[in-house]
């Protein structure tokens, strides 16, 4: 006899990599030399290619992580509402891929990348080519700007700061730009 009903604990898609992220950072807070072994560096790429993968979950500092996975929450869950969950995870994996792919081919053969920017750039590509005068607000502007503009406007500003792996950002945003407009061509049926 059951008395009660109770859904299954379900964090779905951002819930499932915001945890995980969580869950690397902590790790590479206590143990630091895990940005080595996770860390995407063209010159060792070849003996760790892990690493095209694992960079994704590894992030340099507080502020780092808390942009990350806030974008991510909500550009990521606005997306999902429109392309669904397993589309998603498409687009969130295979951009950041592509970033790590422009990271390699552009970046310091020594340098480390790490974060899911790439990824998160490839939501938000994605994301701007499907509704691209989605009114956000962007702290500290008190008025809703249009995603596109915020998301543009990002990428540019981020590109010019220091220890940025700005080819990641750019890979991520370039390929979200292409599956949102194909996604947006089929109806959001992609594959």
């Amino acid at each position: 006899m059951r008395y009660r009903s109770y859904r299954d604990f379900d964090l779905g898609p951002i819930g499932f990599l915001i945890v995980a992220n969580l869950i690397v950072f902590l790790a590479t807070s206590v143990r630091p030399q895990l940005i080595r072994l996770l860390g995407l560096q063209p010159a060792s790429f070849l003996e760790m290619p892990w690493t095209m993968l694992t960079n994704l979950f590894v992030h340099a500092g507080m502020w780092h992580i808390f942009t990350n996975m806030l974008t991510l929450y909500f550009f990521g869950s606005y997306l999902i509402s429109l392309v669904g969950e397993k589309r998603f995870f498409i687009i969130y994996f295979l951009g950041g891929i592509a970033g790590n792919i422009v990271y390699l081919l552009l970046a310091s053969p020594f340098s480390i990348a790490v974060g899911a920017s790439g990824a998160v750039f490839a939501v938000a590509g994605a994301l701007t080519v499907m509704k691209p005068r989605l009114p956000v607000f962007i702290f500290p502007i008190p008025v809703p700007i249009h995603l596109w503009v915020a998301v543009i406007g990002g990428f540019v500003l981020l590109s010019f700061s220091p220890l940025v792996a700005w080819q990641a950002h750019l890979g991520g945003l370039v390929f979200g730009l292409i599956t949102g407009y194909f996604a947006q061509r089929k109806g959001y049926r992609f594959y």
